[in-house]
């Protein structure tokens, strides 16, 4: 029978994982890092419900099948000693801002409690970057002083930067971008549509979100834009911001394939590299300070011209 969780790639981290459990040295708390949409979550999803006691085949413990009973309890959210924070959504339906104090407290406390099942409790935040600054302070509490039996795994996409206290009192799985063909495996294992793979970049995840309508218009704005560097038309000004203007995965879809352009040009052009790091930090500030996407988008288009003639 098939993997509930299955998971392409990333098969070092897993190999270290377990062999720390098997060495009975495991570590308490475990910082999953990389890139959004290279499959973090799912790896924090395989360990949780490996660590509560799901089970596949010798040669790939990982890999539970769907009727396993811990497998099941844990993807019906039923299972006594998981808890998994997110942000939750305000009294209107949308999305809060960020993971609150509350929540992590909530989570501390679920620590303090035996395991229901006499095993292990277990923990997923994802995702780190998400927590707020007093959330973060709370959180130091259970890694300071880890309850026994108990794990958690800690989601980090690299998007802002976390309290050296918490990293130093984490073991750390970096993950990195899929290979072409893994990415493409997993593209075709969720039937995702055809344009994602020329989206993905190594991030399966990122090319099934970019690949709506809007998204597709602006990545293909985006390309145009960059080939007619240094010196593109009004046109392809005009339709790279008028397309990443339209929504939130627009911007997103124009930002991933700036950011793309000049991280494939930065090995050989100092300008470039510089470039990127502004351009990210830029749209990072955008989002917290809710700048207009047509004023970002300019933005990011002003800061290309450091870069075309230079390499």
């Amino acid at each position: 029978m098939s993997a509930a969780l299955p998971l392409i790639g990333h098969k070092d981290a897993e190999t270290a994982f377990i062999s720390a459990n098997e060495s009975g040295k495991l570590h308490h708390a475990w910082l999953i890092e990389g890139p959004a949409g290279i499959g973090k979550t799912r790896l924090a999803m395989r360990l949780a419900a490996y660590m509560l006691g799901a089970r596949g085949p010798a040669n790939s413990p990982l890999d539970a099948p769907q009727d396993d009973p811990v497998m099941q309890a844990y993807l019906a959210g039923g299972h006594p000693d998981q808890r998994t924070v997110q942000i939750e959504l305000n009294d209107k339906g949308k999305p809060r801002q960020d993971i609150t104090v509350d929540q992590i407290r909530d989570l501390n406390h679920f620590f303090t409690l035996r395991p229901a099942m006499g095993g292990w409790r277990v923990g997923i935040i994802d995702a780190l970057d998400e927590v707020n600054r007093n959330g973060a302070n709370a959180l130091l509490k259970t890694l300071e002083e880890p309850p026994a039996s108990s794990i958690i795994f800690l989601i980090n996409h690299g998007s802002k930067p976390i309290l050296p206290t918490i990293r130093s009192r984490c073991r750390t799985l970096r993950l990195k971008r899929l290979s072409d063909e893994d990415t493409a495996a997993v593209l075709k294992s969720v039937d995702a549509p055809k344009e994602s793979l020329g989206l993905a970049r190594g991030r399966p995840g990122l090319g099934i979100r970019l690949s709506s309508p809007s998204g597709l218009q602006a990545a293909n704005a985006a390309r145009g834009l960059l080939r007619g560097m240094p010196k593109p038309n009004d046109a392809l000004l005009t339709a790279a911001l008028q397309t990443a203007n339209a929504d939130a995965v627009a911007m997103e879809a124009f930002s991933a394939e700036v950011l793309g352009w000049l991280a494939d040009k930065a090995d050989d052009n100092p300008a470039a590299a510089d470039a990127w790091l502004r351009t990210s930090r830029l749209l990072g500030e955008a989002d917290e300070l809710n700048m207009e996407a047509s004023q970002t988008a300019a933005k990011v288009i002003a800061g290309l011209y450091s870069v075309v003639g230079q390499g």
